[in-house]
Order: C-alpha cells, then sequence, then structure tokens
C-alpha cells in the first residue's frame, strides 16, 4: 500500500545506513553484519565553542579576491580565469586560539561571496546559511605547524597539530575548499 517513490527511498536510506546492501542486477539483501558508520556533520565553530561553555570570539586576518593558485584550481576543477575569495580566519575559545581557518570561496559558484562582510561573522556560519552542499569531502590529518599557524595558534613552527580539509560541491560545482587547523591537544569525537 506504499508509493513506489516511499519503497525506493526506504531502500536508499537502507542502504545508506549500512543494513542492507544493493547490487545492480542481483537485487537487495539484508546484510549479516550491518556496516557501522560514522556521519560527520559540517559544525559551526561558534556553536561547537559555545555549547562546551566557553566565551565565543572571531576575528578575520586577511580577505581577498584573487585568481585561484593552480592546486586550487586543479582540486575544484576551476576554469581558467576564475576567481575566489581568500579568507584566513582565527577563532577563539575564551580568548585563547581555537581554530586557524584558510578558505577558498569560488565566486563564480558563490558571486555573493564577493560583497559578503566576513569582518562580522565567519565565512562557514554565512555559507551554511547561504549555500546549501550536495557533496562534501573531508580529510582528518595530523599536520605540521608552519610559521603562520604557529604565530597564530600560540604554538611553535612543526607542532604537531590536527588539521581537517574540507571541499564542498553543489550539483557537481565546487563552492568552497577550507582548511582548518585546531590548538595543540584538540580533539575530536563522533558518535553513531
Amino acid at each position: 500500500g506504499a508509493a513506489r517513490a516511499t519503497v525506493s527511498r526506504a531502500m536508499r536510506e537502507l542502504a545508506d545506513d549500512g543494513i542492507v546492501e544493493r547490487r545492480r542486477k542481483t537485487g537487495t539483501r539484508v546484510r549479516l553484519s550491518p556496516i557501522r558508520q560514522a556521519r560527520f556533520g559540517i559544525p559551526v565553530v561558534k556553536t561547537e565553542i559555545e555549547e562546551a561553555g566557553a566565551a565565543y570570539r572571531y576575528a578575520l586576518v586577511r580577505s581577498e579576491i584573487v585568481p585561484p593558485p593552480d592546486f586550487l584550481r586543479a582540486r575544484m576543477s576551476l576554469p581558467a580565469g576564475a576567481d575566489v575569495r581568500h579568507l584566513i580566519c582565527m577563532h577563539f575559545s575564551d580568548g585563547s586560539p581555537y581554530q586557524f581557518e584558510d578558505r577558498w570561496i569560488n565566486l563564480d559558484a558563490v558571486p555573493d561571496a564577493r560583497e559578503a562582510d566576513f569582518a562580522a561573522e565567519g565565512p562557514n556560519e554565512w555559507l551554511v546559511r547561504q549555500v546549501p552542499f550536495t557533496r562534501a569531502e573531508i580529510s582528518f590529518s595530523a599536520t605540521d605547524a608552519t610559521l603562520q599557524q604557529a604565530q597564530h595558534l600560540d604554538c611553535n613552527p612543526g607542532d604537531a597539530l590536527f588539521s581537517i580539509e574540507r571541499q564542498t560541491e553543489w550539483e557537481g560545482r565546487a563552492v568552497t575548499f577550507v582548511k582548518l587547523v585546531y590548538r595543540r591537544g584538540h580533539r575530536m569525537t563522533t558518535r553513531y
């Protein structure tokens, strides 16, 4: 008695949750051992800090509209002649450095970002409100602090820091690429 679209959506959600396995031409089977998955939302750092009971502060370090460097043009599949907005931002928790944000926004995909005022509000908060995304790629790693990161995060160049790189897309077009580097001792926890 259910609509075909409803059944199809329910089966897709069961497959996404690792409960069933769908294979073309062989059908759908319940997994003997369901896949355990951790899902990551795109957090808003202000909310993250405030939910931990700390006072949040944001600072825009640098903002410029530039042609994308070669690594970024290749990574985001940007055409020749494209412009991006490059932002360096700092986020603080109880007055201490918390996160160093190095963000690039594709102005072809998000033209409103050209004139947006990121002095009072961070680009992540602005993007979450303004632009949906259909795909995200997230990488986690340890990284050695660069001189610039060390100056902002109150550590020594070469110190091991936790880093997240994230690229989001909307309907096949790259929206933004960001590298988030956290203060020493940062820990990320996820639940499923």
